[in-house]
């Protein structure tokens, strides 16, 4: 027999909107976007613009029913790329910047954990979403290596990754803003400068090394493992005189772009709406993480003197590989935000999965 016939409103389209288009022309749609987005950010000096410039095309595009998402071997050299761009600007190691001021940064490192906590299991006790869900997407470490934990741990992966995507969104988007308007732009790179030459081997050496490193971090199941390891790698390295790390303005700018589309394009339209019950209480915890993460670097300012800006960035909750971009492309203290920012990801990745699993019996 054959099958019954079904009305359009009986079978809608798997993919609306932007899904029925093919996956080349939504690329060159986002690149378009992308390109749009990020020129007037570029001229009027903000920096981190050519990441924010994408990830808006990417939320864009995934809101507009968009397919495409990034494959995961390009994140994976994104990471190497940064971690690399990192250590060449990183003067002081982390352990002794650590040991100098251990007891204030693990107060603050446990403060954001404990207030991202609290705000999980708060949305929990409401009953807006399962208690396990609110704490893992509130949790205050990185965001793919909290959904995977999350579903480890029986966690509805799409809100976690809802939760902690807009978070990533809004820290990104307000420290880009505090470092316009506090005056910490970094220098812009002109486009003409991006294809100036580098010296091919070391820098092929180095990539080398990079990827080999980001895969073995990986392979030990290291959180961010595929940032942390070639970053110390490569910071060692380079500090030590052993080799000279130098980039090309493009593979920065292939980079910045790849993270801001990965960040972007996560937005589907499917996830918006499976979590659209959860979205002002997700926005209220998020909103009052980054007020707390302020009063926090107001705390570091006043003890330890570094600028505002350095403090925040240390202080932010989320995305490290977005608060290293971030911090990159301003006038601050990297070494001290990229320790604070390491030793909350160590620390929450530690503890996480035994807090979560306390607070949510008790939620």
């Amino acid at each position: 027999m054959p099958p019954a016939s079904r009305t359009p409103s009986d079978s809608p389209s798997p993919h609306p909107g932007l899904g029925r288009l093919p996956a080349a022309l939504q690329w060159g749609l986002v690149a378009i976007l992308s390109a749009a987005a990020t020129a007037p950010l570029e001229a009027a000096g903000f920096p981190a613009a050519l990441l924010m410039g994408p990830m808006l095309a990417g939320i864009v595009v995934a809101l507009c029913g968009g397919t495409i998402r990034l494959p995961r071997i390009f994140f994976f050299v994104v990471q190497v790329v940064l971690a690399l761009m990192i250590a060449t600007m990183v003067s002081e190691d982390f352990v002794g910047t650590f040991a100098e001021n251990w007891p204030l940064m693990l107060l603050v490192v446990l403060s954001v954990i404990g207030v991202s906590t609290l705000s999980g299991w708060l949305i929990a006790r409401t009953g807006i979403l399962p208690g396990t869900t609110a704490i893992w997407g509130s949790s205050a470490g990185a965001a793919s290596t909290m959904m995977v934990m999350a579903e480890a741990y029986g966690a509805d992966i799409r809100l976690v990754a809802f939760m902690q995507y807009l978070r990533v969104v809004f820290v990104a988007s307000f420290a880009t803003l505090v470092a316009h308007f506090g005056g910490h732009d970094g220098a812009a790179v002109p486009p003409h400068a991006w294809f100036e030459p580098v010296p091919l081997l070391p820098l092929a050496a180095m990539l080398v090394i990079g990827v080999l490193a980001g895969v073995i971090g990986q392979r030990l199941r290291i959180p961010a493992g595929a940032f942390l390891v070639p970053f110390a790698l490569a910071s060692v390295l380079n500090s030590a005189g052993t080799v000279t790390i130098v980039l090309p303005q493009w593979l920065l700018v292939a980079a910045f772009t790849l993270l801001g589309w990965n960040i972007g394009l996560g937005f589907t339209r499917a996830i918006l709406l499976h979590a659209r019950r959860a979205l002002l209480p997700t926005v209220v915890s998020i909103i009052a993480l980054i007020s707390f993460s302020g009063l926090l670097a107001g705390l570091l300012i006043l003890v330890l003197g570094v600028d505002p800006l350095t403090a925040y960035l240390a202080t932010s909750p989320g995305g490290l590989d977005s608060i290293a971009v971030i911090a990159a492309s301003s006038k601050v203290d990297i070494a001290f935000v990229m320790t604070l920012q390491t030793a909350r990801l160590i620390l929450v990745t530690l503890i996480g999965p035994w807090l979560a699993r306390f607070v949510a019996d008790r939620a």
